[in-house]
């Protein structure tokens, strides 16, 4: 087993507690480690040999057999916001309630939001664990709160200049819909925010600096996902080189996706982790399906707090068309390099005449020579995925905008 530089041993006693107990109090795990002895786990080798907890096992426990406290000690639930498949429900106790508010507090602080910021919910409340969380951690950190969740956009712009919003919570994809809404309205003179905290969905560089130099503010990428807390267990900090995340509730590994196997420090594979205080619904090797790597060494903002990469994709998004495997994160960095792109894209896949297609939607300004841009997307998506794509510019607008996530990806051939 590779050995990852981030170990510490308060993390192994920390799991080795988790499990001297976990088959008494979780049905789940009790039946998914009926075979194996837990207390000859004596060494991170021996974790490491742990089978890992995948999404499919939490579906098959609905509705509560990942439930590990009594319940007296449950005061809340919360679900996954997938819209296929049986929903995955996640108990809570009021120490994880406590705990998930700290490290939401703590990726405010990271973000440089004070108790005299003005903080602006606009993630959906319900099962979906973001609109709470980003409450909690406001409050808990002494900022007010004014708590939207999504939609009515008007209410939003008119709301955010009434009370002068100083931080924004959002989706990339309701972030960009918000800025160009404030554009189109000449309203950027009215409006207060300093920080865009932006979290859900993975999003490029380019989406960064629109939504950064239109709302004129410093954004942040905050992770979370809802098996593991929800939002809040990492963020990025002033200087945008990667995310820390909070290793005294978490352990972290990154794995080959295929093999299952630890990847060397810095490359890239799947991310795992574990919870080391989570006590309705504790996890222990859970498959996240998100790409990054860890980042080796100290951040120049001084946290004590590891890194890892922005996510660059899920093993899931990947598409394969013509034998070639494609990650929306290449489309991402391939219209990055061309010059009067917008950020913005749809790709449609479909079987026509006994073969794939794949045409890639992109947005581009009214005044481009949007030819030359097509001709420009085509060769640079042949360089480097190697496929031959049909381009499609479109003006700015002209594609989709979500007030939640936005899909990219539509994959007509089945």
């Amino acid at each position: 087993m590779i050995e990852s530089p981030f170990q510490k041993p308060a993390q192994f006693e920390a799991i080795r507690r988790q499990l001297v107990s976990l088959r008494e109090r979780s049905p789940f795990y009790r039946q998914k480690y009926a075979d194996l002895d837990l207390t000859a786990v004596q060494s991170w080798e021996d974790f490491g040999r742990l089978p890992f907890t995948e999404k499919a096992d939490l579906r098959q426990a609905y509705p509560l057999g990942l439930q590990a406290a009594p319940d007296e000690e449950i005061v809340r639930i919360h679900s996954s916001s997938g819209t296929t498949g049986t929903p995955v429900i996640i108990p809570y106790t009021q120490a994880d309630v406590t705990d998930w508010a700290e490290m939401f507090a703590r990726c405010y602080a990271m973000a440089g939001v004070t108790p005299l910021d003005r903080v602006h919910i606009t993630p959906g409340y319900g099962l979906w664990t973001a609109g709470i969380g980003f409450q909690a951690g406001a409050e808990r950190l002494g900022a007010m709160v004014v708590p939207m969740g999504p939609g009515n956009t008007d209410k939003q712009l008119q709301m955010m200049i009434d009370l002068k919003s100083t931080v924004l919570c959002a989706t990339s994809s309701y972030a960009l819909l918000l800025a160009e809404e404030i554009e189109r309205r000449g309203i950027r003179d009215r409006i207060h925010l300093r920080k865009g905290i932006i979290g859900s969905e993975r999003w490029g560089e380019k989406m960064r600096r629109r939504i950064a130099e239109e709302l004129g503010v410093q954004l942040y990428d905050i992770y979370g996902l809802t098996e593991i807390y929800g939002p809040g267990i990492g963020i990025s900090c002033e200087h945008q080189c990667g995310m820390h995340y909070w290793d005294d509730y978490l352990y972290f590994e990154i794995v080959d996706q295929h093999s299952g196997e630890p990847v060397p420090a810095g490359e890239i594979g799947e991310l795992v982790i574990t919870t080391l205080r989570k006590q309705g619904a504790p996890l222990i090797r859970y498959r996240t399906h998100d790409l990054t790597r860890f980042i080796p060494g100290d951040c120049a903002c001084g946290s004590p707090y590891p890194r890892i990469y922005d996510i660059l994709g899920r093993t899931d998004d990947m598409v394969k068309v013509k034998g070639v495997i494609i990650y929306p994160a290449q489309i991402d960095e391939i219209l990055r390099e061309v010059e009067r792109v917008s950020s913005e894209f749809q790709v449609m896949i479909d079987h026509i005449e006994g073969h794939d297609v794949m045409t890639l939607f992109f947005e581009t300004a009214a005044d481009s020579h949007r030819e030359g841009l097509e001709a420009a997307v085509r060769q640079r998506c042949k360089q480097r995925i190697g496929l031959t794509i049909v381009p499609k510019a479109v003006a700015i607008g002209d594609l989709p905008r979500s007030e939640k996530k936005t899909n990219r990806v539509f994959d007509n051939r089945y």
